[in-house]
């Protein structure tokens, strides 16, 4: 296998080298770094060179880096089903960059673009649709942002009062922020090996 995706590999630098940053392998995989400008020909010709073959789009999703210069990474699976060869595509773009839609090469993406754009902000030029597909309306924020806070910005509660849903900011109380690290196998007669705990740490307690 890793013969043949070496070879595909080196055939898709070959036919598409304006589009390729770079290819790799790894874990029985083969991932193809584009650039954003060749992003849009470089799927197409995975889909429609008979050599790859790669007519299923599995999913579209993104990571975030924040304290890289091209923030986020863009990452598009591919499958062949004629060729049994998966392919991973990613592309790096800074916060202001705009990924070319492929909604007319794969219709599948459609969701798949919204999500990311749900989830991380990332804009796609060209979608004929795109909005928030798992959060609520007016939702504030893109929680896979690394520097989305674990609580959010604001919660959502049904008011009897004002009979309809209301939004909030976010307030926890004190009580909510005390935690209790005590093990679960303390009080127990018997101590597992590492949950011991020295007198002298009982005696601050």
């Amino acid at each position: 296998m890793s013969e043949a995706l070496t070879e595909l590999a080196g055939y898709i630098e070959a036919r598409r080298g304006d589009a390729v940053v770079s290819t790799s392998i790894a874990f029985g995989e083969l991932t193809v770094t584009a650039t954003l400008a060749g992003l849009s020909g470089l799927i197409d010709f995975l889909r429609a060179d008979p050599t790859c073959a790669f007519s299923t789009l599995v999913d579209i999703t993104a990571v975030d880096y924040p304290t890289r210069p091209e923030r986020f990474d863009v990452v598009y699976h591919l499958l062949s089903m004629y060729r049994n060869h998966r392919v991973r595509v990613k592309v790096a773009l800074r916060e202001e960059d705009m990924v070319p839609s492929i909604t007319g090469i794969h219709p599948a993406a459609n969701w798949f673009e919204r999500e990311v754009f749900d989830m991380f902000g990332i804009l796609f030029s060209g979608h004929p649709d795109l909005r928030r597909i798992l959060t609520d309306y007016g939702f504030r924020g893109f929680p896979l942002r690394k520097d989305f806070p674990t609580t959010g910005y604001t919660e959502v509660r049904y008011d009897e009062a004002q009979k309809r849903v209301v939004y909030e900011p976010v307030s926890l109380t004190q009580e909510y922020r005390q935690f209790d690290f005590m093990s679960p196998w303390e009080g127990a007669r018997y101590v597992l090996p590492g949950d011991e705990k020295s007198k002298d740490a009982g005696a601050k307690s």
